[in-house]
Formats: structure tokens, sequence, C-alpha cells
């Protein structure tokens, strides 16, 4: 059974909680420095999570923030990155939107086929950057954010009329799905719904762990993401695993608006929310790649975005929870520095502690054995 590493935990957390704490101080510092008081607004977003309706919320938002984060993860454990994932959620939730609007077969086939759309048309998108990547050496950042900006401009002309768009008002959508695709959230009474997908997130959470961790494919994804040369050295084909973890990254991406989109909206249209793909690196970052700690960040995103509208009505702006945001992203990236340089300047002095007394311990079994003779 594998001893549990006490140290190796608290390494682990102290990143994230460092993170948070200097992310609140700042915050609280911006809030000073304009006049406002620097406690009041957690206050009020703390009070906002008694609220059944905003916890519905709060857990629906975290399910499509969870899963984007997932999909940037992926990368991150290859050494990649994937800033192209709001891009791939897109297109997927819209040709999803597509398919469920033209074609209306059993729900038992209908949502397995929505998802498998999606799921497909996510990994296409990213597997273009990843063939650029295992071919021409064309950076998978580069080339994500281009994608990023084709795929507006393929929803775009999806949208039109002659195409498959569908004119409502002013709004442009891909016209409402068939009810078959549609997926039935978890009644709360008079809080709203669930969504159904919430479980999704769930099963893709567990399946990440399960093969980064118990697989061959995750041993070698993770020894990849370390040392592409000592990987290749014992037998792993970097570029194999380039592309398959982009794959699998654009695949995993591809499902991020599915929650919203067959559970509620069932349509795609300009109100279907952008943005979550980029989240989802400030997500991933927090979590450190963890599922645990993904869901943990995505969560604690989720209540910043849904309690945040209520500073409104007391006089600060909801935009502290943006910056807040930012700060948290930044302070991740300085506090898992300092935390890493902290445990490797800790293993190295127990290193030499040890080597210390193991030279201590054979001179004086040396001496032993000269006094014997």
């Amino acid at each position: 059974m594998k001893k549990f590493d006490k140290e190796r935990v608290l390494l682990a957390v102290a990143g994230p909680v460092i993170a948070l704490a200097v992310a609140f101080v700042l915050t609280a510092i911006v809030l000073l420095a304009s006049g406002k008081s620097p406690v009041e607004p957690y206050a009020l977003m703390f009070e906002q999570l008694g609220f059944s309706d905003i916890q519905v919320l709060i857990i629906n938002q975290a399910s499509l923030y969870y899963i984007a984060a997932l999909a940037v993860a992926i990368g991150f454990r290859m050494n990649l990155f994937n800033i192209g994932v709001d891009g791939q959620y897109q297109l997927a939730a819209m040709m999803a939107a597509v398919v469920g609007a033209h074609a209306n077969l059993p729900a038992v086939l209908q949502v397995p086929l929505l998802i498998l759309t999606a799921v497909c048309t996510g990994a296409f998108w990213s597997g273009i950057a990843g063939i650029l990547k295992v071919t021409r050496g064309v950076s998978e950042v580069v080339a994500t954010i281009m994608l990023n900006a084709i795929a507006t401009s393929v929803i775009a002309y999806l949208w039109l009329p002659n195409v498959f768009g569908v004119k409502v008002g002013n709004n442009n959508t891909t016209g409402e799905m068939h009810e078959s695709g549609w997926v039935s959230g978890i009644g709360m009474g008079d809080a709203g719904e669930i969504y159904g997908l919430v479980f999704l997130a769930v099963l893709l959470g567990i399946a990440y762990w399960v093969v980064l961790n118990r697989t061959r494919f995750g041993f070698d994804l993770r020894a990849s993401g370390a040392s592409e040369t000592a990987a290749a050295a014992s037998g792993v084909d970097p570029k194999r695993m380039v592309l398959t973890a982009m794959l699998l990254s654009g695949g995993i991406a591809g499902m991020a608006g599915l929650p919203i989109l067959l559970g509620d909206t069932h349509t795609y249209s300009l109100n279907f929310p952008t943005g979550i793909g980029f989240l989802g690196i400030g997500i991933a970052l927090l979590g450190r790649n963890s599922p645990v700690g993904i869901a943990f960040a995505a969560l604690l995103w989720a209540w910043l975005d849904k309690a945040s509208p209520e500073l409104d009505f007391h006089g600060y702006d909801k935009e502290i929870a943006v910056i807040m945001q930012g700060l948290i992203v930044l302070s991740v990236v300085v506090s898992y520095e300092a935390v890493r340089e902290w445990g490797l300047r800790r293993q190295q002095r127990r290193v030499g502690a040890e080597l210390a007394a193991g030279h201590v311990l054979g001179a004086d079994n040396n001496k032993k054995e000269v006094a014997g003779r």
C-alpha cells in the first residue's frame, strides 16, 4: 500500500491557498483605494450561498467550467497549451444544435448522437492544431488562437438563413432542437433545475483521473509532458502523443457547452455563453490539473459569477468578481512557482542530510571493522 505523503499533500494545497489569500487581500486593497469597504462585498457574496436558487445557478455554471478546465488540463499534462478550447466548444455546440434541430431520433439515440457530434467537432478542430504541430512544428498556442477566430467566422456563416440559421426577432439561432434531444434536469422546486448533464461532468472527471493515473496511456502522456526526450527513449512516440492529447482535449472541450444546450437553451444563438474556454485556463491552473482541485476551482469561479450581481444593489460594482478572478490567475502562477522552489530546497536539504548521515554511518562501520582486526 502506498504510504501517505503528508508533505506532498501540504505542498499541493499550499499553492492554491496562498493564491486565494493573496487575491482576496489585493482585492481588498483595491476596494480600500476606491473608498469602499474591503469586507462588505465578500460578506454580501457569501450571503448568496444561502439561497437555493443561487446554489443551483452555481452548480449549473460550474459544470460548464469544469468540463472546459478538464480539456485545458489534458493539454497541460502533456505540456501543451490548448488555448483554443473556447472556439472548440462553441463550434461543437453549434453543430450539435444543428443536428438536434434537423435529426429526430428516439431519445436513447438522439442524445448520444448529439454528444458524439460535439465530441467529434471539438476533436476535429483541435486536431488541426495537433497536425500542424507534429508535421510543421507550428506552436499549438498560435494555431489554436487562429482557429478560435476561424471558428467565429464559421459560426457566422452557418447562421446565415440559407445555411442553418433561423432568425428569431433580432437573434440568430439554429432553430429549436427536437425534444428527443433535450436532457431533463433535476427539479429543485422554486430554485429551478440542475442540468441533467452535470453527471456528464462528474463522469468525465472520474475518467480523467483513471486514464491519467491508472493506465499505460496516462503514464505515457505524463511522461511525454515531463520530458519528451526521455519518453522517446523509452519507446513512446512523442508526435503520436501530441496529436492524441490534442484530440482528447478538443473532444472534451466539445462537450463543455452541452449541459446548457441540452438542458436549457435547446438552440445555439447569440445569447449562448462565450468565454468559457478562456476561464477554463485559470480554473485548471488553480486546480493544479487535478479533477478534485478543478471541481473546487470551478465552483469558486461560478460562485464569483453568480453571487456578484448582488453587489450592484449595494453600491458596489459586480466587476469586483472579475478583478478577483484575474488576481487569482496571477497569484496562482507566482505562488505555485514559489511553492515549487521551496519544495525543491526542502528535498535537497533532506537528501543532503541523508547522504551525510549515511557517510557518518559508513565511517563508523569502517572504524569498527579496523578495531575488530
